[in-house]
């Protein structure tokens, strides 16, 4: 039985491993800390041991980060660079583990322009290293990849073995990541050469697990068992839990694919009791997804729903709903309680009869206070519910900003999303002309900001024709019409939204104030069926597939600036209502000769309802 089998990613242990000639270890964080107590060391050496205890701690990340902050405020006291550098490199580096990515980055830009400074070229590689597995956690296997060319480049000049071979071990994770099976194994047979050459266990470690979920993921399950167990006990020994996890859940896979259904949960278990022993939230989720996946398999479905809902628990990052329902009841519980000693007290005063004026006045007294609480009872159970809410609504906008909102409804109701054939769509990429080498000169940050401009407009002008917008990669941009409407012009709702794209960028050309930040932009658009889904468990994504996404792709690169290239399916759509210029059967790689057109205009006599709202917006 062959099972579909989800990509582990481990990515962004290594690179903690830039300056050392050891890996991460506990136990020498443990054996030093009594002479960091002691505080009977020159500053020099503190240095030293500031920047082994934040590199070493493990278990405790606040304490790693701790240290890491005390070597950067010593370094720029004793105007020491390579070791500022590094420090940044360990504040990165915990940041990174308790998943901090915004200030993890921030640091690692900061340890590479500091190396930089000083011309330390393995200080430099490794923060691009660290920046590449950044890059790659957060799904970005471009840059991911150019920053790792970066770091192998400048370690290949420094001549460092074990860093090096790190780093050429992070770049196969993200190949095996992207499931490019074949050049990720070529990586780690790489790396793992070094990590021989070098006899570094640990390395090994790292370099044989990942080995083995190739071989997990190409169905070579023998191979696979063999590397991730050697993997396993070499890691326990030097106390690096988090990737023993992970090969943990691989191992229970692998036995699911056996059908030793017992042995495939018994792995789970212990994935489970590792993570939780220390903490490992990110562990703890998904050894309870698994857990609950085999038990629905065994049928066992009671245990089953339990995992999953532990597995959504440490999933959730928003407002614990449950928490603050609970909070409500304690709070009212108290109040009931109150009332009952009120109550008591007049039953009592009434027993006593002193007089009928006293308990009169007693009652009316006792009253006021019921009303009282019973209002400020109300008016907190209000504001717990509006907290509810206002919480449920941003976890819904969240869901609505990933997915459609038909499929985020679907995902609601059932849980998952069936994947659905639509027999006509039209999908629309675009791409600026020169964006790579203009890239080259810009940092990430400047980048980012740029390729937003641009973006959030484009953005803007989907939402304004009903278009679905369904991911951008890199400085290209993808979306397509018909998905989730009953109408049938989104061929001309597409058309008309690319004319706004193309006069957006051709106003900002002309704006002084953006003059720097400009590009001519291609479109391509093409009519066809597609099938669509949602892929992930935990990063949730809705794409589509099919010919048309591919042909739309082959129509932006066969387009010029400024222009719209559309196919003979979109034509045969729109050529009522747009002049169009024919451009002959042009050869396309691995499609042979295609009919295009460049769409010049909206023609002044046009029916379709969108076409005529454009051509009154353009006078």
């Amino acid at each position: 039985m062959r099972l579909k089998r989800k990509v582990y990613y481990i990515i962004g242990f290594f690179y903690l491993i830039i300056y050392y000639v050891s890996a991460q270890d506990q136990r020498v964080a443990d054996s030093l800390v009594h002479i960091y107590k002691a505080d009977t060391i020159n500053e020099e050496r503190k240095l030293e041991l500031l920047r082994n205890l934040s590199f070493n701690e493990i278990n405790n990340l606040e304490l790693s980060l701790q240290y890491a902050n005390e070597l950067i405020k010593l370094s720029k006291e004793n105007g020491n660079y390579p070791y500022l550098s590094q420090g940044y490199f360990q504040k990165g580096s915990a940041h990174n583990l308790k998943g901090d990515i915004e200030e993890a980055i921030t640091a690692y830009f900061k340890s590479a322009e500091i190396a930089r400074q000083v011309n330390n070229i393995t200080l430099e590689g490794g923060a691009y290293g660290a920046i590449a597995d950044v890059y790659a956690i957060s799904d970005n296997h471009n840059n991911a990849m150019l920053y790792y060319n970066k770091a192998i480049s400048a370690l290949r000049k420094a001549r460092d073995t074990i860093p090096l071979a790190s780093f050429i071990l992070n770049a196969g994770d993200a190949l095996l990541t992207n499931k490019k099976y074949d050049s990720a194994l070529t990586y780690f047979n790489e790396s793992g050469a070094l990590f021989e050459k070098a006899d570094y266990d640990v390395g090994k470690a790292y370099n044989l697990g990942n080995i083995g979920m190739v071989y997990a993921n190409t169905g070579k399950n023998n191979l696979a068992e063999k590397n991730i167990n050697e993997a396993i006990l070499i890691l326990e020994e030097s106390g690096d839990y988090y990737p023993i996890s992970v090969y943990l859940i691989a191992m229970a896979d692998i036995y699911l694919e056996k059908e030793k259904l017992q042995t495939a949960i018994d792995y789970a278990k212990k994935s489970l009791t590792l993570a939780e022993q220390y903490g490992l939230k990110e562990q703890i989720g998904d050894a309870n997804l698994k857990l609950s996946e085999l038990y629905e398999i065994m049928g066992n479905q009671v245990k089953s729903f339990k995992h999953y809902k532990d597995h959504i628990a440490y999933r959730d990052s928003l407002l614990n709903i449950e928490t603050v329902q609970q909070l409500a009841d304690q709070r009212t519980n108290y109040e009931v309680s109150q009332k009952q000693i009120e109550v008591d007290l007049l039953d009592q005063r009434r027993k006593n009869q002193r007089n009928i004026a006293i308990a009169t006045a007693v009652a009316l007294f006792l009253i006021g206070l019921l009303a009282f609480g019973l209002f400020r009872r109300n008016t907190f159970i209000r504001k717990t519910k509006q907290i509810i809410e206002e919480e449920r609504d941003r976890s819904d906008n969240l869901l609505l900003n990933i997915l459609p909102k038909e499929t985020a409804a679907e995902l609601k109701a059932n849980g998952t999303v069936k994947a659905k054939k639509y027999d006509a769509v039209t999908v629309l990429f675009t791409d600026f002309k020169g964006f790579t080498s203009y890239s080259e000169k810009l940092s990430p940050e400047a980048l980012v900001e740029t390729v937003g401009f641009y973006f959030s407009k484009f953005d803007a002008i989907m939402e304004k024709y009903g278009l679905e917008k369904i991911k951008t990669i890199g400085d290209a941009y993808m979306c397509a019409g018909g998905l989730h409407d009953n109408t049938v012009d989104h061929a001309h709702r597409m058309v008309s939204a690319a004319f706004e794209i193309v006069e957006f960028v051709e106003t900002t050309k002309k704006d002084v104030a953006t003059s720097e930040l400009t590009f001519d932009i291609r479109i391509g658009i093409n009519t066809g069926p597609v099938v669509a889904g949602v892929v992930g468990t935990k990063k949730f994504a809705y794409d589509i597939w099919g010919d048309a996404v591919n042909v739309a792709s082959r129509m932006e690169s066969m387009s010029e600036p400024g222009r719209i290239n559309i196919s003979e399916n979109t034509y045969a759509l729109i050529k009522e209502d747009a002049e169009c210029e024919y451009r002959g059967e042009i050869p396309v790689k691995n499609r042979g000769m295609m009919k295009m057109y460049f769409v010049n205009r909206i023609k002044e006599n046009s029916q379709a309802p969108i076409m005529k709202v454009l051509k009154d917006q353009n006078g």
